[in-house]
């Protein structure tokens, strides 16, 4: 084979080559807009919502909470929860029963309609992952937390958000919140015949402890 033949068949690779080289140019610049599209359609949906502290479920994020709405866990679910029901009242006033108050009464084994602080508690303890019992049980009666706080070990002198405020065997509340000057915040079942705010100086009106959950 000549010289002349030689260049003339790499001339004829080099035409060959060319058009293959530019459509995987072509393939590689319609590859990159297309992520970039896609990630342009995705990435505020996804991204917005954890920017903003949602806890919904988010298609294709794993680990994403699948119940939105549903109280988080330990001390700061037990006061989202009970934050939740503020202003449920008895139906009729005085009866204390009502719809949603049934629903506190559930998370108390063998429950019966009457006074429902200790109703109250068990219900946001539970929904708090933080059940009140040995087993969980719940307890309908104020005596029944205090002995069963004294049993185990979970009785405490100062208020923390979180915590069950007693007040001997009469009535029972949850702490939501405690300044820095002692003074003591909290959500309370049955409460003038409601789910009801109340404050208290450091002492907690005279409160006989409290009780740590979890």
């Amino acid at each position: 084979m000549s010289v002349q033949d030689v260049l003339t068949r790499i001339a004829q690779i080099d035409r060959a080559l060319v058009p293959q080289q530019a459509t995987a140019s072509s393939s590689g610049a319609s590859f990159q807009a297309a992520l970039s599209a896609q990630t342009q359609s995705v990435a505020p949906t996804t991204m917005g919502a954890l920017a903003s502290g949602q806890t919904g479920y988010v298609a294709g994020m794993p680990g994403a909470a699948g119940a939105a709405g549903a109280a988080g866990g330990g001390p700061a679910g037990m006061v989202q929860a009970a934050a939740g029901e503020v202003g449920q009242a008895e139906q009729p006033p005085g009866s204390n029963d009502s719809p949603r108050i049934a629903e506190y009464r559930s998370a108390t084994s063998g429950s019966g309609v009457g006074p429902w602080c200790a109703y109250f508690a068990s219900w946001a303890g539970r929904q708090a992952g933080t059940p009140l019992g040995e087993q969980g049980q719940g307890f309908g009666s104020v005596s029944a937390v205090w002995d069963w706080a004294q049993r185990t070990g979970r009785t405490s002198p100062q208020a923390a958000p979180g915590e069950l405020i007693v007040w001997g065997s009469r009535h029972i509340g949850i702490v939501e919140s405690v300044d820095p000057d002692g003074k003591i915040h909290t959500i309370e079942g049955n409460s003038s015949d409601q789910v009801s705010r109340r404050t208290y100086g450091p002492d907690g009106g005279g409160a006989t402890g409290y009780v740590r959950l979890g």
